[in-house]
Order: structure tokens, then C-alpha cells, then sequence
């Protein structure tokens, strides 16, 4: 495992909150823009979709390219349950942090992958909360445990290419723990 704790817990809370927040979409804000210039509201539910089942195929051993970044369906609510569902059982095992995951930056331990997924479930969560108007449902916590990661793995330097991130936004020190996780990832806050 890696020398942070057991990321479970908080990656479960992340879990939490990006279902939270997929459930109170309303259809009538599913074609609003995004901060994630390549998603409206719609798009990034898919993707979001997409990030719940490619952990679980990381941390399996399989192909986390077997399913496109884009799940396409009417059922989001059924789509997520199923593969929470598989994820829990997967989280569950005891040897998952030390698995030996292929994920799309190389090979890390399952105790990485879950980190890395947890920020990316993070940061889309802050961009469907942007987008919908529901920033003030953000856990704090949840930032506050994944900003150092980011800084230790996601460099500042270079951007683009690929470490598909655009330039850090400089925050003040003392901004919210949402506003310096996206601003590190590149996002205006």
C-alpha cells in the first residue's frame, strides 16, 4: 500500500457525493454547459458512469478501456446502482490497495488508483454542482484530503499532451479546499 491511509473511507464519500448530486439533476438542466469544456450536464453524467465502472475494472485486473469515457443511457440512476454495486463488492476485498492496477498514467497499487478516481470524482462532482447550482452540497473534507495527492501526483508542469490538464489556476493559500483542488486541475473556481 502507499504511505497515505486506507483511501476507502473518503473514496467512499466522494462516491456519495457524486451520487447525490447526479440524483438531483432535473431534466431541464441536462444541456447546461459545464466547467469541463467537453461535457454539458448530460455528457458528464454519462462520463461519471464511465469513471464508477473503469475503477472497478482497474482494480480488477481488466481492460478500463472496454467501456467508452461516454456511457450513453436513459437509466443513470440504474447504470450507477449496477456498478456501485460491483464496485462495493470490489472494495470490500482485502488485498484491493495492493493490487497491481493499469489505469490510463501507468501502473500503480490499488491504493493509487483509488486516490487518483477519487479526484477525478471530485473535481466532476464540483463541475456538475458549478453547473447546476448546487456547490453549498460540496464535503470540504473530501478536497481537503485530495489536494495533497494532486499536488504530490499531478504536476504543475508541463500541461497538455498528455497529462490532459490545463494550467493551474493560482488561488489565494487560504481559498475554500474545493476552489485550490480545481484550481490545481486547471479549472477556473
Amino acid at each position: 500500500m502507499n504511505n497515505f491511509e486506507d483511501p476507502r473511507p473518503m473514496f467512499v464519500r466522494a462516491l456519495d457525493q457524486a451520487q447525490q448530486l447526479m440524483e438531483s439533476v432535473r431534466p431541464e438542466e441536462l444541456d447546461l454547459p459545464t466547467p469541463c469544456t467537453e461535457y454539458d450536464v448530460r455528457t458528464l453524467l454519462g462520463h461519471l458512469l464511465t469513471v464508477i465502472g473503469r475503477i472497478d475494472l482497474a482494480l480488477s485486473g481488466e481492460d478500463i478501456f472496454s467501456i467508452p469515457t461516454v456511457t450513453e443511457t436513459e437509466d443513470v440512476a440504474g447504470v450507477w446502482k449496477e456498478r456501485r454495486t460491483a464496485l462495493e463488492a470490489t472494495l470490500a476485498e482485502d488485498d484491493v490497495l495492493d493490487r497491481v492496477c493499469r489505469v490510463p498514467w501507468g501502473t500503480v497499487s490499488g491504493a493509487v488508483a483509488l486516490n487518483s478516481y477519487g479526484r477525478e470524482l471530485a473535481t466532476h462532482s464540483w463541475d456538475l454542482a458549478k453547473a447546476t447550482s448546487r456547490l453549498d452540497v460540496l464535503d470540504d473534507r473530501i478536497a481537503t484530503y485530495l489536494l495533497p495527492m494532486s499536488k504530490q501526483y499531478l504536476p504543475a508542469e508541463p500541461r497538455g499532451g498528455q497529462i490532459p490538464f490545463d494550467a493551474v489556476v493560482p488561488v489565494a493559500d487560504d481559498a475554500a479546499p474545493y476552489d485550490q483542488l480545481v484550481a490545481w486541475q486547471g479549472r477556473q473556481p
